[in-house]
């Protein structure tokens, strides 16, 4: 009897140290909700890399997945409510207007962990994060300063949120370092990736006198664009020399693959925390390089030098004296501005031609 039940039990133990290993050897399972198409290059392509570095770096430990081109709203709580009805463990959600739709899945599903990227409420099972854009486009503001010769930039921009603020005026601020003549004229779009509009919004920007522009939405068009008539542009999101490789001066590129990576591995090791992150130069997640071919190598290297100024907290781009667009004093010289205010921020600095749409 007794050595039916020994020899029981070591089946017993034996079963459930296969079952244990079974089950640990099963990969994290990861969803992406991308707001757009994957393009050659732009927002979705940097979030899309990212999640291709997750598998690179974790192999066999995780099995990912995506859908793409996923309209805010309506359609993204459903696409989100659908990742995690199919059992991924953490799902990232990289758009603004994803924020709602991921925390109201995400008191549906409480043991499944939600990142919601470039959003700024977090829940329990919600983490947020973002990366610290209006840092390059402080940096790209200097090569744009030194690079125009017309003193006009144009601008074009997707939403009046505040992301979208800051860069318009860091930008602005970086031109304004070493071209206090500059100014840099707004145009709206209301919409975050639109092809037709982005290229009609640039071009209408170049008859304005602006011989360099930059954007804050999700296509190539803009740098198409300024590769066609012969202009400069700023890429964001992505290098896009690909597509405009005289037109670009600099690039703005947001690095995803690293903070993705250690969020699913937290998962696979079971100690996931929601938290928020904002991320700039120093953490690696936004870099400027990636230089065209007419800035001289002194551009290059004052771009270069200014951005290890930033990593090492040795610059701050809003730092005073800070102007808004109307003549009011924003900021007294000397002083920076806070993280609080940097996110809420509302306003246009001086050389700013244009309003925030209401």
């Amino acid at each position: 009897m007794y050595k039916n039940l020994a020899a029981a039990l070591a089946v017993a133990c034996f079963s459930f140290s296969l079952a244990t290993t079974s089950q640990a050897a099963e990969p994290v399972k990861a969803g992406f909700v991308y707001v757009s198409p994957i393009t050659e290059a732009g927002w979705t392509k940097q979030h899309d890399e990212g999640r291709k570095a997750v598998e690179k770096a974790l192999g066999d430990k995780v099995k990912t997945t995506f859908v793409a081109d996923v309209a805010e709203g309506a359609d993204a709580e459903r696409v989100i409510r659908d990742l995690a009805v199919q059992g991924n463990q953490i799902i990232f959600t990289p758009s603004f207007g994803y924020m709602e739709p991921t925390l109201k899945v995400a008191k549906d599903f409480p043991n499944v962990k939600f990142e919601s990227v470039t959003g700024y409420k977090t829940a329990a099972n919600v983490a947020a994060s973002n990366a610290r854009y209006y840092e390059g486009r402080y940096l790209a503001g200097i090569a744009a300063g030194r690079m125009t010769q017309t003193n006009v930039a144009g601008y074009v921009a997707g939403f009046p949120i505040p992301e979208v603020l800051q860069g318009i005026n860091a930008f602005t601020l970086g031109m304004r370092s070493v071209n206090p003549k500059a100014t840099v004229k707004v145009v709206w779009l209301n919409a975050w990736f639109d092809p037709p509009k982005e290229r009609e919004a640039a071009m209408s920007l170049f008859d304005q006198q602006a011989d360099v522009v930059a954007f804050h939405t999700g296509s190539t068009a803009v740098m198409a664009a300024a590769q066609e008539r012969g202009k400069m542009a700023v890429a964001y999101h992505s290098d896009m020399r690909m597509v405009a490789p005289d037109a670009q001066i600099v690039a703005v590129t947001h690095q995803w693959g690293d903070y993705y990576t250690r969020r699913v591995k937290a998962v696979a090791d079971g100690n996931w925390k929601s938290g928020n992150v904002w991320g700039g130069v120093r953490e690696g997640m936004i870099r400027v390089g990636d230089f065209g071919p007419k800035v001289p190598k002194k551009v290059q290297d004052e771009v270069l030098a200014r951005q290890k100024d930033i990593g090492a907290g040795k610059l701050q781009p809003f730092t005073g004296p800070i102007v808004d667009n109307e003549g009011r004093e924003v900021l007294a010289k000397g002083q920076k501005l806070s993280d609080e205010q940097i996110l809420n921020m509302n306003y246009l600095v001086a050389g700013v031609v244009g309003r925030i749409n209401k």
